[in-house]
């Protein structure tokens, strides 16, 4: 009964096209950010910001990237731990090489050197399309791949072949403890969800969505689809790559090029699937699902075991996992293609007739 637009009436187009146009809408999404600046740094413990919430938030902000150039644009793309690596050595090298630059400078720009690497491997979805895309990009995964390894500059010659990063700083204030950064990275994942849910609605969103439907189409109307391919090629490469930099300085700490493998990529790609394609939501969605899923499966996969007399060990475990998310996103390939956003968008639909029959 409470979820209800009764009176709430639009007298311009302005307040039509407000992000949430139901008063609820706005007051919940403002009192859910509230909780999560204020709340969840008073309550949340150590492990909890390192196990889930950190890895929740970059994950999110990379998987919002994913799906603007899947989700939204429908170009398929199997290198976006590429571009994620691309972003991190280049935010690192931009920090090392270039005395005091700011760290949320120097993040940004290896989402700068990310977004070019992705128009380079976004060219051919110029000409090819669906599976033949998605070779493609995945050559950028290999590319990338060997030249972090070999390519000893991008490591500043280290002789393990991997990379540090210690004593952050945003402007004097030192992110050292896991709340500090936790409100680091939800500084950048909050910014970036609202230019994302603006640039999806603006003139360029709609021709994404054009070119996603029916390219030929679009192209007929006065769409370019190379200006509009290589925008979310731009777009989401950005995204990404500001996503690994934050996970390579405020997550890892310390990596090498194994820790954003073809892996990374395909994970990125189940978030967007079991998320929702096409759905800003649904990328906070799929992020927490592939966070937390592992997590309960370690918990809950041995208490199984013992209370059925199988004890299950830590690499039934493992296998186990793997098991349960090929089935998992089979199933949303299958019954819901639009993913738990779509399961969402349903259960508030239903609630805002509740209890009338529909």
């Amino acid at each position: 009964m409470l979820y209800r637009e009764n009176g709430q009436f639009k007298t311009s187009y302005r307040a039509d096209l407000q992000i949430f146009p139901i008063v609820q809408d706005r007051w919940a999404i403002l009192a859910l950010v509230v909780a999560a600046f204020v709340l969840v740094p008073m309550v949340a413990s150590d492990y909890m910001f390192r196990a889930i919430l950190i890895p929740f938030l970059i994950l999110s902000l990379a998987a919002l990237g994913v799906n603007i150039l899947v989700g939204y644009c429908g170009q398929i793309s199997l290198g976006s731990g590429a571009f994620m690596a691309v972003g991190a050595y280049a935010a690192y090298n931009c920090l090392i090489r270039i005395d005091g630059i700011p760290m949320v400078a120097a993040i940004l720009l290896g989402g700068v050197f990310a977004t070019l690497v992705g128009i380079v491997f976004g060219i051919p979805s110029l000409r090819v399309r669906g599976l033949y895309l998605a070779v493609a990009t995945l050559a950028a995964q290999f590319f990338c791949d060997w030249a972090f390894l070999r390519v000893k500059w991008f490591t500043n010659y280290t002789p393990s072949g991997s990379v540090s990063v210690s004593n952050l700083n945003l402007f004097g204030w030192r992110v050292e403890t896991p709340a500090e950064r936790y409100l680091f990275c939800l500084g950048f994942l909050v910014i970036f969800a609202l230019l994302a849910k603006n640039l999806v609605r603006s003139a360029i969103g709609r021709e994404w969505m054009a070119i996603r439907d029916m390219d030929v189409a679009a192209a007929v109307i006065g769409i370019r689809p190379m200006y509009a391919k290589l925008s979310a090629f731009a777009v989401s490469s950005f995204i990404v790559g500001v996503a690994g930099a934050l996970w390579g300085f405020v997550y890892l700490g310390a990596w090498e090029p194994a820790a954003f493998s073809v892996d990374r990529s395909f994970q990125l790609l189940f978030m967007v699937i079991i998320g929702g394609l096409g759905s800003i939501m649904g990328s906070f969605f799929g992020a927490a699902f592939i966070v937390v899923l592992p997590i309960f499966l370690n918990q809950a996969l041995p208490a199984v075991g013992d209370l059925v007399g199988v004890p299950i060990s830590t690499a039934g475990i493992s296998h186990a996992e793997f098991i349960i998310f090929g089935a998992l996103i089979v199933w949303f390939l299958i019954v819901e293609p639009h993913g738990l956003a779509r399961l969402w968008a349903v259960g508030k639909q239903k609630l805002r007739l509740w209890p009338f029959p529909h």
